[in-house]
């Protein structure tokens, strides 16, 4: 007994000068990252925004070294002579790896065909390793760290963030939320007041929608089913199901005509209000089998008893887009859908958009921009 008491001293000697490390930070660096960034989200939506931070900031870390162990593993690899002379073939670093049970480098190659697709690699053991090592980043991290620092009111912090995690978007489990962070990017670029910047921001968003990027084409063709059909037979001709492109065409509409570009508010205007009815005429189809849309008056009283849609029509400022829909058809001289418009809002609304557009059928002019308010404002 004796004997063994030097070996606890020792002991006790040795754990008394190592660094006391809190537990839910020992945690965070076990976890694997994705489980290190739900923590982090879950701190963040209580409004424990510096707990969150360090969250996310340890997921973007357990990420980095994950990868750079698998790139140290491949890169030894590749250091071998006998695999430098094997040329720059992926199929052929595949037959050495399994030949010679290199378990590392099977593991980092694995894990890189499983985020990456094979295909795309080109047969290249240089572009595995250049993918390999792109893995790295990670953006979801890098979009939750600038949300952090965007409820702080550090904006600048957070639009570098959000630029990061748009730049490697490819890596993103959702594909899509590269439009959310646009959505961000632009928010942020409007409270700044850069709406060179914003703009910007809104037009790649609108890369993704098919239907408008096919140029004046399609946007000729809606406007003048507009102009000649009335805005009823318009909605019975025409859907567009683009939900996510909704905001990016009303911000951008509402911009153009504040700059005085009344055609090109025009164009997003409607597109925005298209979808906008979509929306609306599709919810009421899922609900009702035998739904059929009539008029935009009769859509108006369908929803009156519908809370979700209620609350999407106010989400979407729906009256206010249509409103200055009517007023950027009155600058383009197209007069009879911009009076259709006003005369639905007089008799359909109540409050603003009712005495605005009441106002326009009796002396119908052009709004100062500074009367509007800034896209997405209330």
């Amino acid at each position: 007994m004796n004997k063994l008491r030097p070996v606890y001293v020792l002991l006790f000697f040795l754990l008394s000068f190592l660094p006391l490390v809190p537990a839910d930070a020992q945690q965070r660096r076990l976890d694997p990252w994705w489980i290190t960034l739900e923590e982090g989200k879950r701190s963040f939506r209580t409004g424990s925004y510096g707990n969150a931070l360090k969250f996310f900031e340890d997921a973007r870390e357990n990420r980095r070294r994950y990868y750079e162990k698998m790139e140290r593993d491949l890169i030894t690899v590749l250091s071998i002579p006998e695999v430098r002379r094997l040329g720059d073939y992926l199929d052929h670093l595949e037959i050495y790896i399994e030949r010679e049970f290199r378990r590392d480098a099977a593991d980092a190659l694995g894990e890189l065909f499983y985020r990456v697709p094979k295909r795309t690699l080109n047969n290249s053991s240089r572009a595995a390793l250049a993918a390999l090592g792109r893995l790295k980043n990670y953006p979801e991290a890098e979009y939750w760290i600038g949300e952090v620092y965007r409820m702080e009111g550090e904006f600048g912090i957070a639009l570098a963030q959000y630029q990061k995690a748009y730049n490697d978007r490819e890596l993103m489990e959702n594909p899509g939320f590269g439009i959310e962070i646009l959505y961000r990017i632009a928010d942020i670029r409007r409270l700044r007041r850069e709406h060179g910047e914003m703009a910007r921001a809104l037009d790649d968003i609108l890369k993704a929608d098919a239907f408008w990027s096919r140029e004046s084409f399609n946007r000729s063709n809606l406007l003048r089913s507009l102009e000649n059909n009335g805005i009823n037979r318009f909605l019975l001709l025409f859907r567009h199901n683009e939900p996510a492109m909704e905001k990016a065409h009303r911000y951008l509409g509402l911009y153009y005509y504040e700059s005085g570009r009344h055609d090109a508010a025009t164009g997003h205007l409607l597109f925005a209000f298209l979808i906008q009815n979509s929306f609306i005429i599709n919810a009421m189809i899922q609900s009702q089998y035998n739904y059929s849309f009539t008029s935009l008056e009769s859509l108006m009283n369908d929803i009156s008893r519908r809370r979700d849609l209620l609350g999407y029509v106010e989400e979407t400022e729906y009256y206010k887009t249509l409103f200055f829909l009517a007023n950027s058809l009155y600058g383009i001289n197209r007069r009879a859908p911009a009076r259709e418009i006003w005369t639905f809002l007089r008799d359909n609304t109540r409050g603003e958009w009712q005495g605005r557009a009441a106002s326009q059928l009796a002396n119908p002019r052009l709004d100062a921009p500074q009367a509007i308010g800034r896209p997405g404002s209330p």
